[in-house]
C-alpha cells in the first residue's frame, strides 16, 4: 500500500481545519503517533498518513477503545 504523507498545513487544507487546531486539539487526542502520524528520522517534523486519517474521519461512532472523560476528551485504552 502506497501511503500519502502530509505536513500539518497540507492536512489542514485537505480537511478544512486550521493547522493550530490540528496541532493543539487533534494531535495526540484523535491522531495518535505511529498510527495517524510519524516523526521521520526521529526529528521534530510531523507527517500525517492521509489514508489512515481519512479512514478515521469516515468512521462512525466512537472508537471501541476510547474511554470518555469528564472534560470531553477521551483516553485511548
Amino acid at each position: 500500500m502506497q501511503n500519502t504523507y502530509l505536513t500539518t498545513q497540507e492536512l489542514a487544507d485537505r480537511i478544512k481545519y486550521d493547522a493550530r487546531t490540528i496541532r493543539n486539539s487533534l494531535k495526540d487526542n484523535v491522531f495518535l503517533e505511529g498510527r495517524h502520524y510519524i516523526r521521520p528520522f526521529g526529528g521534530r517534523k510531523i507527517l500525517y498518513i492521509w489514508e489512515v486519517v481519512e479512514e478515521e474521519m469516515l468512521r462512525t461512532g466512537p472508537s471501541p477503545i476510547a474511554i470518555p472523560m469528564a472534560n470531553g476528551g477521551v483516553v485511548h485504552g
